[in-house]
């Protein structure tokens, strides 16, 4: 059954791009962005400790998890557009095409050698 464009999820129709490579991309960033606060937390953490009275711990976790998905959207959203911007499916140059076609009857070629030698194979072995 073959899928016809209507089928698919917006994101899918159309020209191919790098736009969810990007997001993913900016959202792992977003989210390794805030593995700092855990670090600063440490860094500073008889100050802090002694500024939250005890409660240092549980407000980090609950920074980071606002902080963190916080960035991954806005990371995220930044990545799609220069994703979708910068990745592009192009059309191959005159030149690239006269290579590929060289290449795929290279391929063609040892694909059919390959292929006698098993026939030959096989008639010398009963």
């Amino acid at each position: 059954m073959e899928s016809t464009e209507a089928q698919l999820l917006p994101e899918a129709r159309g020209e191919a791009n790098g736009g969810p490579l990007g997001c993913c991309l900016g959202i792992v960033v977003g989210l390794l962005l805030t593995l700092s606060i855990a670090i600063i937390s440490r860094l500073y953490a008889t100050p802090l400790f002694d500024l939250l009275h005890g409660w240092l711990s549980i407000t980090v976790r609950i920074v980071m998890i606002l902080v963190g998905t916080g960035l991954a959207i806005a990371f995220g959203y930044v990545g799609w557009r220069i994703g979708k911007r910068a990745f592009r499916e192009y059309e191959l140059s005159p030149q690239q095409k006269q290579r590929l076609e060289r290449l795929e009857k290279a391929q063609r070629r040892k694909q059919k050698q390959k292929q006698k030698q098993r026939e030959r194979q096989h008639i010398i072995m009963p």
